[in-house]
């Protein structure tokens, strides 16, 4: 019995000694991916620009068309000294080619990309689950929506971002390593 006894009081001692893993959080795992994104450089934004978005564009004065050709629907369009402080084009200068392929090819579109340079944002992080990810003893893994920041992006880009075939968010998944008894991201995917 006194064998039973201090067999039984040794294993409670060993397992208050034991540590178990701290917690991750959606908050504290939200906050590692987002200083992540912090410690990057800040960009610009990929924005799809469609026949909707010229003529936005062309409201907003960020463009004027500059030449029509013979057949009727292809043009260029001269950026504007204000459509220069806010987009770049993706092949440098200053001249959008418009060329669809017809009059009706609703379809067709170029991509520009937004002066205003900002860090991405981890928005919807789910509350981070146990998962086995090679090389990593204990490890979490968190869903979670990367979005474009379109902070300090005039509001008439913002309408055309958010035309149709623009992407602002993506889903991700973050995955955390526990490291010397704390939570550390270990990559993203």
């Amino acid at each position: 019995m006194v064998l039973g006894a201090s067999a039984f009081l040794g294993v409670g001692l060993l397992l208050s000694g034991c540590k178990s893993a701290p917690d991750l959080t959606q908050a504290n795992a939200q906050a590692m991916i987002q200083a992540k994104y912090d410690q990057t450089p800040a960009v610009g934004a990929n924005i799809t620009v469609n026949d909707l978005g010229m003529r936005q564009g062309v409201a907003a004065k960020y463009w004027n068309r500059t030449t029509v050709y013979p057949n009727k629907f292809w043009a260029d369009f001269t950026l504007t000294p204000d459509g220069k402080k806010v987009i770049a084009l993706q092949g440098g200068g200053d001249v959008i080619k418009w060329r669809p392929e017809n009059p009706s090819d609703s379809g067709y579109s170029i991509v520009v990309m937004s002066v205003a340079a900002n860090h991405l944002k981890a928005r919807d992080v789910k509350e981070p689950q146990d998962e086995i990810f090679p090389g990593v003893a204990t490890a979490k893994g968190a869903d979670y929506s990367e979005a474009v920041n379109l902070d300090g992006v005039p509001g008439p880009l913002q309408d055309i971002a958010h035309n149709p075939g623009n992407q602002l968010s993506i889903k991700r998944k973050a995955h955390f390593s526990l490291e010397g008894g704390a939570w550390v991201l270990h990559s993203i995917e």
